[in-house]
C-alpha cells in the first residue's frame, strides 16, 4: 500500500504571524531552528535560518499573537511596533511534507507580518530558555542580518514569502541612524 498525498487544494492555510525584529543598526533577527520539533522540516529543505513566526491561537488578534510568539521563541519583550505588512503573505509546503507537517491539517501558512524595533539590551535575548524557560526552545542560535539577505537565508519553499516581507519592510533599515 502506498501513501497517497492529500489533495493540496482541499487543505486550508494555517493562520500565523511572522516577525521582522530590527536592531539599532537596521539589521533583522534570525533564529536557527532546532531540527527536532521542526514541523515544516526547514532544516531538511536546505536551511534552518528564519525570522520568528508562529500560529495565531483561536480568538487571538494577530498583533497579540506576534508579541506572544516573539517572547516564546526569543524571550524578547522590549520591542516597539514599526509596521505591519499590507496583506497576508502565503507559502505552500513542499510535496514531501504535505500531509505530515502540522498533523497533515494544512497546505501551508497564511502569515500576517509585523516589523518591530528591538529596544532592549541583547542580554534579554535567550533562545535556549525563551519565555523564562516556560516554553520549549525552537532555536539553538541567533544572529542579526541585513533584511535584503533574508530570501537567501530561508528554505527555498519559503523564499517567495520572504521576498514579499523584504518588499513590505524595505524602507525600515534606513530609518535607523546607526546604519
Amino acid at each position: 500500500m502506498t501513501d497517497t498525498p492529500p489533495d493540496r487544494n482541499a487543505l486550508p492555510y494555517r493562520d500565523c504571524v511572522g516577525l521582522a525584529v530590527f536592531n539599532a543598526h537596521g539589521n533583522v533577527f534570525f533564529g536557527h531552528r532546532k531540527s527536532a520539533g521542526d514541523p515544516d522540516q526547514s532544516a531538511a529543505h536546505g536551511s534552518a535560518w528564519q525570522m520568528p513566526q508562529g500560529g495565531i491561537d483561536k480568538g487571538e488578534d494577530p498583533l497579540g499573537a506576534a508579541l506572544r510568539e516573539l517572547h516564546e521563541e526569543t524571550n524578547m519583550t522590549s520591542v516597539s511596533l514599526l509596521a505591519e505588512a499590507p496583506e497576508w503573505i502565503y507559502y505552500d509546503l513542499p510535496d514531501d511534507v504535505l500531509g505530515k507537517a502540522w498533523k497533515g491539517k494544512y497546505r501551508g501558512q497564511r502569515q500576517r507580518w509585523f516589523a518591530f524595533a528591538f529596544t532592549g539590551d541583547e542580554s534579554e535575548i535567550d533562545v535556549a530558555e525563551p519565555a523564562g524557560g516556560k516554553h520549549p526552545a525552537e532555536f539553538n542560535a541567533w544572529r542579526w542580518e541585513k533584511l535584503n539577505r533574508a530570501p537567501n537565508l530561508i528554505v527555498p519553499f519559503k523564499r517567495p514569502a520572504y521576498e514579499k516581507v523584504v518588499e513590505a519592510f524595505r524602507d525600515i533599515p534606513q530609518r535607523f541612524t546607526h546604519v
